[in-house]
């Protein structure tokens, strides 16, 4: 018996759990001036280094706001890397929902090996989808592609 839970252990994955507890960490949503609201959706990613990233949505009047996906992007950028493996966005109800298309654009710009990004969709059944999925037919494919 030991042995088989030594097995089932080995291959448990316990990505998604971090990914969506670190979004929920930091998800508070609060007004910081009269125009200005932040953390309602926040999200996580993984990188290919096994780094995680988090951020909130920015929500504003009348200028540009950022949604929690760009915001965990713009960290990990920030950081100095740039490959995602995994990501999950957290919506105000506490479900995994899908990333905007602003930042499946950009995920699909960051990386000539985006298609292959894991999108969390919900986390109760682990429902994933890949990037390449649910941006079907992209415009830059060709640009894209590696070099031969």
């Amino acid at each position: 018996m030991r042995a088989l839970e030594a097995r089932a252990l080995a291959c448990y994955d316990d990505s998604w759990d971090r990914l969506y507890l670190a979004a929920r960490r930091v998800q508070r949503p609060r007004e910081i001036s009269p125009l200005v609201e932040a953390g309602s959706v926040a999200a996580a990613l993984l990188t290919e280094a096994g780094n995680v990233y988090v951020g909130v949505c920015i929500d504003t009047a009348c200028s540009l706001g950022m949604c929690a996906e760009r915001s965990a992007i713009a960290a990990m950028v920030t950081a100095g890397e740039s490959r995602i493996r995994r990501i999950v966005a957290v919506m105000p109800d506490g479900r995994a929902g899908m990333p905007c298309g602003a930042c499946r654009e950009l995920m699909m710009q960051l990386d000539p090996a985006a298609r292959e990004v894991e999108v969390l969709l919900d986390y109760e059944s682990r429902r994933v989808a890949r990037l390449g999925e649910l941006v079907p037919g992209w415009w830059a494919d060709a640009r894209m592609a590696p070099e031969a």
